[in-house]
């Protein structure tokens, strides 16, 4: 164990749920930052469904020095959607994640909503349900207009997110949305860090064959410990993926912070150590956790 401990050095987990936040989480950021420094790891990002996390990361970075906490902004209605204007003050306040849609992503609530998630709906829908019961619309996002083509303020999210070289999340819009935001976001903004979220999560499921075409623009494939940790994908299928992208291509976070589930330095090594006990080499590994979020959060 103190082994695979050893490959969460200078680790990052980009992807954490943490509090403060209207859904029940866990650990707060004072925890996590504590937990990072006690694993040995780096940093990781606080990721808010509902509001930036930008000042937060501000106050846990200076209240723990051995922690580099990141701030981010997630698309929803909650920040007027997909809000230029938003991103740049983000941007700004020193956030180096963009997430577009999760959960008032229309694809995504389609999804949810007409049984995808079988009997079992996630903390958010139920946020959902209960504004709609008190008469709150949240209304379904799409960065597509009638015509199948970007929205304008797509575009103009994407000049901000080249400004400040934050690192664009795809979250949880469909593949035709996705696939036309990447392109875009390469060819006409010239934004340099991209990472194609959870790419074999139900609902964002990618071949190996669309990775390697997100590849070719120079994105990133997020590998979550929950996806395969909640059965949502057999971990035979995780590791075929990771093996045929190879870990240049690879990130590894959790989407850990829910009440229900282990805190993330704890899936950070599950993680790990399954993929080193699946063959994976500790260079490897430490690609995945280390040097591939460095080189996205400009540190590389």
């Amino acid at each position: 164990m103190s082994q695979m401990k050893e490959l969460l050095k200078g680790a990052y987990d980009l992807h954490v749920h943490s509090a403060p936040d209207i859904i029940p989480r866990l650990m707060d950021d004072t925890e996590m930052a504590q937990r990072i420094i006690d694993a040995g790891m780096a940093g990781y990002t606080s990721k808010s469904h509902y509001f930036c996390t930008a000042e937060r990361a501000q106050i846990i970075n200076k209240l723990n020095p051995g922690c580099h906490a990141i701030g981010s902004i997630t698309l929803n209605n909650a920040v007027g959607g997909i809000n230029p204007i938003a991103v740049e003050m983000a941007g700004r306040a020193g956030a180096k994640l963009v997430w577009f849609p999760t959960c008032d992503c229309a694809y995504e609530q389609k999804h949810t909503f007409s049984g995808g998630h079988g009997n079992k709906l996630p903390y958010w829908a139920q946020v959902a349900i209960q504004m709609k019961n008190e008469g709150i619309e949240s209304p379904g996002i799409s960065i597509l207009d009638d015509k199948g083509n970007l929205t304008k303020e797509t575009h103009d999210v994407l000049d901000v997110i080249a400004k400040f070289k934050m690192i664009l999340c795809t979250s949880h819009i469909p593949r035709d949305e996705t696939f036309a935001l990447v392109k875009s976001a390469r060819e006409d903004h010239n934004v340099e860090h991209i990472i194609i979220t959870h790419v074999d999560f139900p609902t964002t499921f990618y071949t190996v064959d669309e990775q390697k075409e997100f590849a070719r623009y120079g994105a990133y494939m997020e590998h979550c410990y929950t996806t395969y940790a909640t059965k949502k994908v057999a971990f035979e299928t995780t590791l075929e993926q990771i093996r045929a992208m190879g870990a240049d291509r690879v990130v590894i976070s959790t989407d850990l912070g829910q009440k229900t589930g282990i805190y993330p330095d704890e899936g950070m090594l599950s993680f790990v150590t399954a993929l080193f006990e699946a063959g994976f080499s500790e260079g490897e590994i430490h690609k995945m956790v280390c040097a591939n979020p460095k080189t996205l959060l400009g540190e590389g």
